[in-house]
C-alpha cells in the first residue's frame, strides 16, 4: 500500500511540475489567445461578441484572436447585408461591418465557415475584406490550440 501512495504522490508532484512550467512558458510568451464562436446574425449579440474579442481580448495583448462565423453568423460579413447595431454602437453609426472591419485592421482574424456559406449561398467574393475563408486546419489550429481559450455566442 506504501508503494502506492508514493506513487500517487508522485504522479501528483510530476502534474504540478507540468502545470507550473506551462504557465510559466506561457507567461513568458504572451497572453493566451481566444477563439469566438459567434453562430448568430442577431446583431446585438453579435456587436457584443465583436466588441469584447476587439476591445478586451486583442488591444489587451491577447493574440490570435479569432472570430469564427458560421450558422447564421455568415451573414454578418456580407458587404450587401445592412447591419442595426444597439446600444451605444448605434450613436456612432458603426455597423457590423465596419467593426470586424476594425477588428481585421487591428490584427484579428475573421473565419468563415465553409459549409454555412455554401449553405447560405455566400462565397469570398460576399464577403469584406480581410476575411478567411475556414477551412478544417485553419479552425482545429486555433480551437484545439492549448493556449488559445474558446468562447461562444
Amino acid at each position: 500500500m506504501k508503494f502506492f501512495t508514493t506513487l500517487i504522490a508522485a504522479a501528483g508532484l510530476a502534474l504540478i511540475s507540468l502545470s507550473t512550467t506551462a504557465a510559466v512558458a506561457l507567461a513568458e510568451d504572451g497572453k493566451p489567445g481566444l477563439f469566438v464562436n459567434l453562430t448568430t446574425d442577431d446583431t446585438w449579440s453579435a456587436a457584443k461578441a465583436i466588441s469584447f474579442a476587439h476591445q478586451k481580448a486583442l488591444k489587451n495583448g491577447h493574440e490570435p484572436v479569432a472570430i469564427w462565423l458560421n450558422v447564421r453568423g455568415v451573414y454578418l460579413a456580407d458587404k450587401k447585408r445592412p447591419s442595426h447595431v444597439h446600444g451605444l454602437m448605434a450613436e456612432s453609426g458603426t455597423s457590423i461591418q465596419d467593426m470586424l472591419t476594425a477588428f481585421i485592421a487591428d490584427g484579428g482574424q475573421v473565419i468563415m465557415c465553409s459549409a454555412c456559406s455554401k449553405a447560405a449561398g455566400l462565397t469570398q467574393a460576399d464577403y469584406i475584406d480581410g476575411v478567411t475563408m475556414g477551412t478544417w486546419p485553419v479552425v482545429e489550429g486555433l480551437l484545439f490550440d492549448p493556449d488559445v481559450k474558446s468562447l461562444a455566442w
